[in-house]
């Protein structure tokens, strides 16, 4: 686990971590994030923010929804 992490990038890390989204061809959409989490979606996208910005997690856009997975394994 990175430390310095909120309480809510913990949370989206480790459900990201323990879903396997850790690949491009793995990647999960925010919605997908946030019913995995079970945590409000706002918090999930600054989480989603919070990783990104500390380069553990990649965002990719797509069509319809952008996708996000894991740039570091535990």
């Amino acid at each position: 686990m990175p430390e310095g992490l909120s309480m809510y990038a913990e949370k989206v890390y480790n459900a990201m971590t323990s879903s396997g989204i850790d690949s491009e061809e793995k990647m999960a959409n925010a919605e997908k994030i946030v019913s995995l989490t079970k945590a409000p979606k706002n918090f999930v996208l600054r989480a989603l923010d919070e990783l990104q910005s500390k380069g553990l997690v990649k965002r990719k856009a797509r069509e319809k929804a952008a996708g996000y997975y894991l740039t570091l394994k535990p």
